[in-house]
This record gives structure tokens, sequence and C-alpha cells, in this order.
């Protein structure tokens, strides 16, 4: 499934108080932690993510303490006590098979020597795939039976959507709308490769104007830097958002995804929103023109600002046109 669908999967369990173990599954670099903590933070969860791959069986478990000649565990302080949460467990298949017996326990029965998870807390976990060159072990088969299994997949509309709320460099983002295979290719040769992670990364690098292939890998750096030269080409898009350009929408691909994309990322309002409408509208093809309206409206839902959009469309009426036939796109 992509990260949105993971994400929608997850609110749904929260909803409606599901407490089955989840495992997810994917490659790194996707955004399977980062989800999860969104998701917990959207519905006012606490959030403990551990790193089975870190701990040692004592760790989870606890210490052994005499007391009356009897050994009493003594459970570690990470682990929830009280109020409602999602504890996460990361990394869980590098974790090697005693400490992963000890979480079985912990994912099963919801306890782990005399330690018990308080009832409001959700237990997830997730791990790597052998395909992706993790360093992993197998999974005991009771261990799996245990979870609900869900694996994710990079998909760029999931990333777009995470770009526009995080502030992910226009640049990139332009970029990868032309070569969505970019968002995540693994390789094996080198320690740095595109995913959504590393281009997270280099969207901060690319704002401090240092490389980012350090972060991204060597090709994939040579590309971007190929495409960032598309840019000089553009017509002024502060000339379009204001209202003011004459200019002809470019022919090259790589250069529509770079104007599109910064239109919708530079439009800070409802009335620059309009201008750019109008100007795709006369110069662009139908296809353009929707898929710039529909990361329009997006990006502007998620500020709250749809509504004075909205109020525009009478003073547009190809946008209130627009509004009515791809209705289902963009509310």
């Amino acid at each position: 499934m992509t990260p949105n669908a993971l994400e929608h999967y997850l609110r749904g369990l929260i909803q409606h108080g599901i407490k089955l173990s989840v495992m997810l599954w994917g490659p790194p670099g996707v955004g399977k932690s980062s989800i999860v903590a969104q998701t917990a933070r959207a519905h006012g969860l606490d959030f403990i993510d551990l790193r089975l791959s870190q701990l040692a069986p004592t760790d989870l478990r606890g210490l052994p303490v005499p007391e009356r000649g009897v050994s009493r565990w003594f459970p570690p302080e990470f682990l929830p006590r009280e109020g409602e949460g999602v504890l996460f467990l990361d990394e869980l298949n590098m974790a090697p098979p005693t400490l992963q017996g000890i979480a079985q326990q912990l994912i099963l029965d919801r306890k782990v020597g005399s330690y018990e998870l308080p009832e409001g807390w959700y237990v997830w976990a997730a791990g790597n795939r052998k395909e992706d060159r993790a360093a992993v072990f197998d999974m005991p088969a009771p261990l799996a039976n245990r979870f609900l299994h869900l694996e994710v997949e990079p998909d760029f509309e999931s990333f777009k959507a995470y770009a526009f709320r995080n502030g992910i460099h226009e640049r990139i983002l332009a970029f990868l709308a032309f070569r969505p295979a970019l968002l995540h290719q693994l390789d094996p040769k080198n320690p740095a490769w595109p995913s959504p992670r590393s281009w997270e990364m280099a969207s901060q690098l690319l704002r401090a104007g240092l490389d980012i292939a350090p972060v991204v890998g060597q090709g994939a750096a040579a590309e971007f830097a190929a495409f960032e030269q598309v840019y000089a080409a553009l017509p002024q898009l502060t000339d379009i958002l204001e209202g003011r350009s004459d200019k002809t929408f470019p022919a090259e691909p790589s250069a529509r995804y770079a104007l599109t994309l910064g239109l919708t990322l530079r439009a800070e309002n409802a009335q620059q929103a309009l201008h750019a409408f109008r100007w795709m509208v006369e110069v662009a093809p139908p296809e353009w023109v929707q898929l710039f309206a529909c990361d329009l409206f997006n990006r502007l839902r998620q500020r709250g600002r749809l509504g004075e959009l909205a109020q525009l469309r009478q003073a547009e009426p190809k946008l209130g046109e627009f509004l009515s036939k791809f209705r289902e796109l963009v509310f």
C-alpha cells in the first residue's frame, strides 16, 4: 500500500479502538516511522519509539532484583505506565531471536515480566525486508502470526502531499514529479541513494546551498543539477501570479513540471492562485490545468484557504466550470 493508504488504515484502527498488533514492512527510507509518529500525534496520543536492534534482552524485560528470597523483575523506565499512546517497536526483525522472543510476550500478552502495558496503548512494529539488503533475522512463525501485516511501497503522490505539509524545496518536488522513479532507488553499491527520507534531507542541503550528492548519490544529484537548469528558461512565476504575464506554456515536459509545481507552491493567497489558474487555462493543455488545479486546491486546503478561492469562482466563470466538472478531484 502507499504511505497515504497506510496513514488512512492506521487512523481507522485508532478511530475504532482496534488494539491488534501491527507489523509494517517496507524498504528503508519510505517513511514508516514518520507515518506512525504523525498518526499518533494527529490523534493526541503519546508516542514511544523503541529501536529493538539497539536493546539487550534485559533492557526490555527489566532487571531481576531479590526481594524476600524471590527475584522480582524491575521494568525499564521507557515503557509507559499510564495514559494512551502508540508503543512503536522499530527495527523488530533486526533484533536477535532472543530479543524477539521477549518482545513476543509484549506483543501477544501486552506484558513482559512483571510489567503490563496500560489499556490505552497500541503496539505497532516495523522492519525491513531481506530484499532491501537489510541485516535482518527471520521472524519466528509464532511471532509473525500475532501481527496484522501491512507492506508499504514508495509513492510519489503520497510524498507530494507530505512535501506540501512540510515545506520540501519546490525544485526537488518538481524534479521528482518529472522523474518519479528516482523517489526511491536503492543502490547496493553506494551508501548514498535516493529515498523519501534522503530527499527530505536534500531539501535542507539545497536551501543551505550545499551539494546534495552525499545524501542522494552522484547519479541522482547529476540528474537534479541538469534539471535545475530548466528553471533559468521558465517564465517569471511572479509575473504569472500577479496576472501580468504574456508568456507561452513551455514545450519540454521537464519545464512543464517545474512551472506547474512552482506556481502551486508560490501561490500565497487566493488572488495569486486565481491569476495562475487563468494563465494556465489560457496557455496550457487541459491535462496540465487539471494537474495544477488539483495540486493547488490540495495545498490551499491544507493551509485553510480553499474557502477564499471558492469565493472567487464568481469572478472567473472558467474556474466555476472547472470546480463543477472536477469536484470529485479537488474536494
